[in-house]
């Protein structure tokens, strides 16, 4: 198959499914966002995105994308280092039209992926997953999860370091995958970057705000 077979395909894998992740990310730091105005309008929220079945299916879909673009990113740079062969081992300077995240989409996206897992132990494993399995009185509610993860002082710093990595990861991100799948040229390639850089200024920084409001709001600075 194309898409497995030809680096071109597995390129085209990762961008589609980097694409899709892209707006999971905008839908959920609205989702946050609501709880900026009011936390029982949020915990509405939660309410709907239960253990209800289009949740679970949404939230299959959504892992499905995600093992994806972990796996073909892994996959492709394992193959660029091996194309590369003695000379992945050189040092070199960056080149001025390489950008820094370019570079480091691996060791960004080992750092996004840790925190992904903390992030899902600190929301999905005590929220959704005890109410798919059947055991309801042990799921938190959205303020309750809330409370839990941010009245700790040092989730607010490892949070942020998680963000920062998920803003170099972004801004790359968004232009290349637009890129590999064939939709840019000389003009928009620019345009695409400058799009990437804005979108993802705003979204992660309106996830900082987010953060540091709920590590204030459930006394995490209280000593």
């Amino acid at each position: 198959m194309w898409l497995i077979n030809s680096s071109v395909g597995r390129k085209v894998v990762m961008s589609l499914t980097g694409l899709f992740l892209i707006l999971f990310v905008t839908f959920h730091v609205l989702m946050n966002a609501v709880a900026l105005i009011s936390l029982d309008a949020y915990e509405a929220v939660c309410e709907f995105l239960g253990a209800n079945w289009y949740a679970l299916v949404g939230t299959a879909v959504i892992a499905g994308g995600a093992v994806l673009h972990i796996a073909f990113a892994f996959w492709l740079t394992m193959q660029n280092r091996k194309a590369r062969g003695n000379d992945a081992y050189e040092v070199s300077k960056r080149p001025a039209n390489v950008e820094w995240a370019s570079q480091n989409m691996l060791v960004l996206g080992i750092i996004i992926v840790c925190f992904l897992g903390l992030h899902l132990f600190h929301f999905w494993a005590k929220m959704q997953l005890p109410e798919a399995i059947g055991d309801t009185a042990a799921a938190l509610s959205g303020i309750d999860a809330l409370e839990a993860t941010f009245s700790q002082l040092w989730v607010l710093p490892v949070y942020i370091v998680g963000f920062v990595a998920l803003w170099f990861h972004l801004t790359h991100g968004f232009w290349s995958a637009f890129q590999s799948i064939g939709t840019t040229n000389d003009k928009w390639i620019c345009r695409f970057k400058c799009i990437g850089f804005w979108w993802a200024t705003i979204v992660v920084g309106l996830f900082v705000v987010e953060a540091i409001y709920f590590a204030w709001y459930f006394d995490a600075f209280a000593f």
